[in-house]
């Protein structure tokens, strides 16, 4: 039986670069979660479709979970296809929605975010190329949200999902399917396992770090499972709803137990994490972190010496913040390279035109044309099956690769829960400012060129203003400022600082030192203490 529930609009529902994440005492106001998925029902028109849910397992995973699954059948879905106990990483709901022909799919999770009674929640949806929905879908959901009435939902007990199988629920037909098995299938279509699995027989070791996140079962299943890698390879492979108190974000910050093994006498060889529903990803070698822009760079260069990418790569694609390293591998490659605002579904529209094959975003998110989404594990895989091609350590691979390519030091400044209107006077501020930047020196530095991104999506036309300000010095450096749209409180003024060296000697510089200068100017130019209160950034990264 159909209930209808009256409600009244929510002022804060509109999504950000990746759905709706808030804090979880804001998801437990009555009808909030139910308002938000009625809206996406409304908008997405999924009757009579297939339709999958998953989630990261953190607090109130399962609760959201069932709520879903009761509005989507007075919804009039045809079929719910959703991972055993309400998981699937992020990675995988792109997989099954791709696999098995579904219209769309809800995500929840809050990415990278703390989880917990008191941490972050986030519901995202997911479009039918597996993907995260347009802009123009997200922007009709929230307005969606200010006109909602009231929602429908099939009531009733809660459904078993420890048990996979088919049931019904009114007229909809629920499948719990194993979260693992269809990614892990892909994975094996794209990489040989045969290869890799006599790589670590040989004796090369790699630690996993899950962060008690969603990551785990599926770095058990492939790492330890099909490649033989030794029990124990995985830490922290059970998700927790509270990700064991761990800050389930893969760097240097809070990847430091990982780093610190690595950097220690006779440690494993090759250390990579992932993050709270396995779409980002951290690579370590013994005594360095690669840089997520380096490593997308070095995938880029080594692609052909996985199965899937041995006949070369159609293109590549960046986020504007992201360093420019991987451009110039497409130069030296002869292909395209694109630079898109932040937000994987920009990626989308040139994955599905062919246009490229490999993107990635500098907040540790890397993919292919396999899914819709940035892959933690599968980033990972790429690294394992180039040092086993390769023979050379993390170290030895980064170094060559700058001595071809050139170096791009890089770093991003986050300061963290500023006050909405302190962030945006800083960006309103350096807004003004652009058309008088040309030809200023700031330190020992001088502004060639100042702009505010802007892009117009070559495949459909449509054009996001406002997605960034960036600002080029004629030394080869480049901060780019923007306010991020991850966080559940406040604002993140993000400060992306990079530097490109061509002279080996100078090749091996700590980044600190390397980026001094543009970090510098950039303090000056924003005077973001002067307009925050922020005497230096919460993060560096």
């Amino acid at each position: 039986m159909i209930t209808k529930v009256a409600t009244t609009p929510f002022k804060d529902q509109r999504p950000g670069t990746s759905g709706l994440r808030k804090a979880v005492p804001v998801y437990q106001q009555p009808h909030y979660i139910e308002n938000f998925v009625q809206a996406i029902l409304d908008v997405a028109d999924l009757r009579g479709k297939t339709l999958v849910v998953g989630g990261d397992g953190r607090f109130l995973n399962d609760h959201a979970i069932q709520i879903i699954l009761q509005m989507a059948a007075a919804a009039g879905i045809a079929r719910i296809v959703v991972g055993r106990d309400g998981i699937l990483s992020t990675p995988a709901v792109s997989a099954v929605i791709r696999a098995r022909g579904a219209a769309g799919g809800i995500v929840l999770s809050a990415s990278h975010n703390p989880g917990g009674p008191e941490g972050d929640f986030g519901i995202k949806y997911n479009a039918a190329n597996g993907g995260p929905a347009p802009e123009s879908v997200m922007q009709a959901i929230y307005e969606r949200t200010l006109a909602i009435e009231s929602y429908s939902l099939v009531q009733g007990p809660d459904l078993d999902l420890a048990r996979l199988g088919e049931t019904k629920l009114a007229d909809t037909v629920v499948e719990v399917v194993d979260p693992v098995e269809t990614y892990v299938a892909l994975m094996e279509t794209l990489f040989d396992f045969g290869r890799l699995k006599a790589f670590l027989a040989s004796g090369f070791r790699m630690r996993f770090d899950a962060m008690s996140a969603v990551t785990g079962p599926y770095a058990k299943a492939i790492f330890e499972d099909r490649l033989g890698a030794p029990a124990g390879t995985v830490l922290n492979g059970k998700p927790l709803p509270d990700f064991g108190g761990h800050h389930p974000d893969p760097n240097p910050v809070h990847a430091v137990e990982l780093i610190r093994e690595l950097a220690s006498p006779g440690a494993p060889g090759f250390g990579a994490a992932s993050d709270g529903d396995g779409d980002r990803n951290l690579i370590v070698g013994n005594g360095l972190v690669v840089a997520p822009s380096d490593s997308l760079a070095v995938i880029a260069a080594n692609a052909h010496l996985a199965p899937a990418y041995a006949g070369g790569l159609a293109g590549v694609a960046r986020s504007m913040p992201t360093s420019r390293a991987v451009d110039r591998v497409a130069e030296r490659l002869g292909i395209r390279s694109y630079e898109t605002p932040t937000g994987w579904k920009f990626f989308g529209n040139l994955l599905d035109a062919d246009r490229i094959t490999l993107c990635g975003e500098e907040s540790a998110g890397t993919g292919s044309n396999h899914v819709r989404e940035k892959d933690g594990i599968w980033a990972v895989l790429m690294w394992l099956t180039i040092l086993a091609e390769r023979g050379e350590s993390v170290g030895e691979i980064l170094r060559q690769h700058w001595a071809t390519f050139g170096r791009d030091y890089y770093a991003r400044h986050d300061y963290e829960e500023v006050p909405t209107e302190a962030g945006e006077a800083v960006i309103n501020g350096l807004r003004g400012l652009l058309p008088g930047l040309p030809g200023r020196k700031v330190g020992g530095l001088t502004v060639a060129a100042a702009d505010e991104f802007a892009y117009t999506d070559p495949v459909d036309g449509s054009v996001s203003q406002r997605q960034g300000i960036r600002i080029f010095f004629e030394e080869g450096a480049r901060a780019v400022f923007r306010l991020s749209g991850t966080g559940t409180s406040g604002a993140t003024i993000r400060v992306y600082l990079e530097r490109y060296e061509a002279d080996p000697s100078r090749q091996n510089l700590d980044s600190g030192e390397a980026l001094a200068a543009v970090a510098a100017a950039a303090r000056e130019i924003a005077d973001i203490q002067g307009k925050t209160g922020r005497a230096g950034p919460t993060v560096i990264a």
